[in-house]
């Protein structure tokens, strides 16, 4: 496969994430019965060059109708993308996907629980509402009338969308290249095929992390206290108390819930460990992590999951420790103009950020954990902090605020390295090249997996779609 040829399906495959949560869910849950769906079914087998009226295909339990298909499209020109090299039948082929994942991923009892599903709607209905200005706006914008509706179709969507991907992770979950495959695959790329990689940082920084006081720690504390005494003893509600008090963003709607916590999950250790020390019903004392101050309820417990509701509290932070936070970094980054100490030395003696100071401050990209930064694909707040600094120069102090609304923490900035765009290196690049190998692999199992499924599952496509160049043998020529 030639890495052309590769780009192209994976940009499509993403793009498909996105048609994901435009297309509605035709599931027989959402308007379209079993009994209709096997009539559908009959009809087909009985008479394929009748069409049938809105149907665009069948995908074992599940229905896509024409209107999904112009809806997908219609979306994704209202949200900016081009969709000019975009084909219907395209985008009906990536519906037929996401439907086939989530068919199997029931299957194979893969399932998500409705917990899980309302939690990522809530969370999209509050980043929605943020950014178009209000509810009633956003609801306008997607032509819905009432939030209850808007609710009910994102489940649809969402519960699709997170089937269709727990199944996708299944089959590549174990999947990994060695290092002579990644050899292999780089060498086999005919040489003017070759990706260019674009302009790219190396950015080390100085954090100073102000710290609030101990009057003002324990005045979280017992605040916490108090809530914790007015649900155990007066039978308030745990919920309204985190709707009403909690200064975590994601939870806060919901309550504080969040659902399906394992000790394998990406909270921090102290959380986890307060979580699997409680019994079910149980509300622990107030403690701490590096977010603030919690109080934590434990909802339901399966098995190694639990569900449960927090209450997170931030305590302020004093604007005389804000300033001195910032005149520290004004002294340390005179101290290294002054040949004092090197950005590195000052970084390990002085940094509060754990996860760089003992790497001389050094970043490390989130998505590979790769030094360098691509110019094109930096995180907008980050671009922001690094685009004036000239290379090796050191940034006065900046400030970054917390957008869960914790003390801001300010940081000294110097771009180490920078790499001009250029072809693609087998030594240089290696980690991007042993990703690319890698997600070629994973397209290779993926679609060596939908090749066997389409030949197991029940599938009917409309008559009008038979002619369509499908990437995958939908019409099982």
């Amino acid at each position: 496969m030639s890495l052309k040829f590769m780009k192209i399906k994976i940009s499509i495959f993403f793009l498909g994430l996105v048609c994901s949560l435009s297309a509605q869910n035709n599931e027989d849950t959402s308007g379209v019965s079993m009994e209709t769906a096997e009539v559908q079914k009959d009809t087909v087998n009985n008479a394929n060059k009748i069409k049938l009226d809105g149907i665009a295909a069948v995908i074992g339990d599940y229905v896509i109708l024409d209107s999904d298909v112009e809806k997908t499209l219609i979306d994704l020109k209202n949200q900016g993308a081009s969709t000019e090299d975009i084909t219907k039948c395209q985008l009906l082929g990536k519906l037929m996907e996401d439907r086939l994942y989530a068919h199997q991923a029931v299957q194979d009892s893969l399932l998500v629980s409705d917990d899980q599903v309302n939690a990522q709607s809530d969370r999209q209905i509050q980043q929605l509402s943020t950014q178009i200005g209000s509810i009633e706006k956003m609801l306008k914008y997607y032509k819905k009338p009432d939030l209850e509706s808007f609710r009910a179709e994102l489940f649809e969507i969402n519960k699709l969308r997170m089937l269709s991907e727990k199944m996708q992770g299944k089959i590549v979950q174990e999947i990994e290249v060695t290092p002579e495959e990644v050899r292999q695959f780089f060498y086999n790329i005919p040489e003017e095929e070759r990706p260019v990689f674009g302009a790219e940082l190396e950015i080390s920084q100085i954090v100073k992390q102000p710290e609030p006081s101990d009057v003002e720690k324990q005045k979280v504390i017992d605040r916490l206290n108090g809530i914790k005494q007015d649900v155990e003893e007066n039978d308030a509600s745990f919920n309204v108390k985190a709707i009403l008090y909690s200064q975590d963003p994601g939870s806060k709607p919901r309550g504080g819930l969040y659902t399906g916590v394992t000790k394998n999950s990406g909270y921090v250790k102290e959380f986890k460990d307060v979580a699997f020390s409680l019994r079910e019903g149980e509300i622990s004392e107030p403690f701490e992590t590096m977010f603030g101050y919690h109080l934590m309820k434990i909802e339901k417990v399966r098995g190694q999951e639990v569900d449960l509701r927090h209450i997170l509290m931030i305590p302020e932070v004093s604007e005389e420790a804000l300033k001195k936070a910032a005149t520290e970094l004004d002294t340390i980054r005179q101290q290294i103009l002054d040949g004092k100490y090197s950005f590195a030395e000052a970084a390990l003696n002085f940094s509060d950020e754990k996860e760089t100071k003992f790497d001389g401050g050094l970043l490390r990209n989130p998505i590979n954990f790769d030094s360098k930064f691509e110019l094109t694909k930096m995180d907008p707040s980050l671009y922001n902090q690094v685009r004036n600094i000239k290379d090796n120069e050191i940034s006065r102090p900046i400030r970054e605020d917390d957008p869960r609304g914790g003390a801001p923490k300010f940081k000294i900035m110097q771009i180490t390295n920078r790499y001009d765009e250029h072809k693609a290196d087998f030594a240089r690049d290696y980690i991007k090249i042993q990703e690319l190998a890698l997600r070629e692999k994973q397209f290779k199992a993926v679609q060596k997996w939908m090749k066997e499924k389409i030949e197991d599952v029940y599938i009917q496509v409309g008559y009008e779609n038979k002619d369509c160049d499908f990437a995958n043998n939908w019409v099982k020529n």
